[in-house]
């Protein structure tokens, strides 16, 4: 295990509301994370839908992550804001949330990030069900 790779691991696992959605860590490379997300009719709303919540969440923390990647030493990062367009329905068995690095300062980082919902048939192409923009923040601990 590469040393990026516990860093986030380490903690992704220690974050309860991840653990609570049942989301699991797939991908980290330098200025990208992706986190998977099954569906759960536990986390729909009153349509069977993917909550917005649970879909914000997701891509908060993928995204979060991603700047972690590229964080200093000894430094943590707090999401001080982001925007999300919901785009259509949440509908599909996963969800991929991808975050994206887009500009890193020493102080705060900007990252754009993504939900991809895949359905039942594996030759489908994904859709896109939401894009977000958030900017983070570099905290010394």
């Amino acid at each position: 295990m590469n040393d990026l790779f516990e860093r986030i691991s380490t903690s992704f696992h220690a974050q309860g509301l991840m653990q609570t959605l049942g989301a699991s860590l797939v991908s980290v490379q330098p200025g990208e994370v992706q986190i998977v997300l099954p569906y759960q009719k536990a986390l729909s709303q009153q349509h069977g839908f993917l909550h917005a919540g649970a879909v914000s969440s997701v891509v908060d923390s993928a995204a979060g992550y991603a700047a972690l990647t590229v964080a200093a030493e000894g430094y943590e990062v707090v999401t001080a804001e982001f925007k999300i367009n919901l785009m259509r329905p949440a509908i599909g068995e996963r969800f991929v949330a991808i975050g994206k690095v887009v500009n890193a300062g020493k102080l705060l980082t900007v990252c754009s990030g993504e939900v991809l919902a895949y359905g039942a048939d594996a030759a489908a192409a994904p859709k896109v069900v939401a894009l977000l923009q958030a900017t983070i923040v570099n905290v010394k601990y």
